[in-house]
């Protein structure tokens, strides 16, 4: 039997390490964890998990064909838990560096339903920031 604990990694297929390490560092706090540059391959921590970013045309990278767009996307997206959640504070900060809120609302996730808004990052994969649960929401 196997019993799940919680996502470890994550990996996306990114095209600029500069733009995509910006993005993760500047924007969402992120602190780069290791880097094997022969691989083509950062590892960035987020909170308990990391977000593995392998550059298309690197060792690692170059297995998956193309780099995904937007409208080719492999990963519908990937939801972040962000602890505390200002949502006004997070929002101003999003505008600050440019990167726009697609979308914003309450969504169930695996504490219940809560606040969270959809945003893109460089290679235009879809990522959920999502806050606290709100009392009683939980299936």
């Amino acid at each position: 039997m196997i019993t799940l604990a919680r996502l470890d990694h994550v990996v996306f297929r990114i095209a600029d390490i500069e733009r995509s390490i910006a993005f993760w560092r500047d924007v969402l706090g992120c602190t780069v964890e290791k880097v094997q540059e022969d691989l083509g391959l950062w590892q960035i921590r987020a909170g308990e998990a990391l977000i593995d970013l392998v550059t298309v045309d690197g060792k690692l990278g170059a297995r998956g064909g193309a780099a995904a767009v937007r409208e080719g996307r492999n990963v519908d997206h990937v939801c972040l838990r962000v602890d505390p959640w200002d949502e006004d504070a997070i929002a101003a900060h999003l505008e600050r560096h440019g990167v726009p809120i697609w979308e914003r609302g309450n969504r169930y996730g695996s504490e219940g339903m809560g606040p969270s808004f959809y945003i893109p990052d460089p290679d235009g994969n879809v990522i959920e920031l999502k806050g606290p649960a709100l009392p009683g929401t939980r299936v």
